[in-house]
Formats: structure tokens, sequence, C-alpha cells
């Protein structure tokens, strides 16, 4: 007989995931208030990001990513579009 243990997820308060993902906590905090960054779990007034989460963030949003790539790029030539017209 196979009796499977079930494992919890390994989560992480903001300290932890700001450093495994190399940011601030204010940057993180800033990633929630816009909808962006690694999915997140609040309990009571405790944030909490799933190891998993952010392991799929990372791997979603890394340069080996075509379409992340493509996405940064064009929000970069926006960017430079926007700040050559107020140049000119």
């Amino acid at each position: 007989m196979d009796l499977a243990i079930p494992v919890a997820p390994q989560m992480l308060n903001e300290r932890q995931a700001a450093h495994i993902l190399a940011v601030s906590i204010a940057a993180l905090r800033r990633w929630r208030r816009e909808g962006r960054g690694p999915r997140f779990t609040r309990l009571e007034r405790c944030i909490r990001y799933d190891m998993r989460a952010i392991e799929s963030f990372l791997s979603d949003h890394s340069s080996g990513n075509k379409k992340a790539a493509d996405s940064r790029s064009a929000a970069q030539m926006e960017v430079r579009d926007g700040h050559a017209a107020l140049q000119s």
C-alpha cells in the first residue's frame, strides 16, 4: 500500500523572496501594487511567496524566454520613442 504524504509548499516572506530575486522589498511591494511579479498569498496581514511561484516567475522572465525578451524590447522602444518625441 502506497501512502502518499502531502508536501506543503515552501512559503517565503518578503525579505526571503526579495533576496532570491535580488531586488529590494520595495520593488516587490511596487510589483504587487502594479499586478506584476511572482504570485503571492496574503495571510491576514502577512505576505508569503510560494517558492514554486518564484521559480516560475524567474523562468517566465529570463532572457532565454523569447516572449519575455520581446516584451521588454517593445517596452524599451516605446520609452526611447517617447523620449525622442520629448526632445523634438
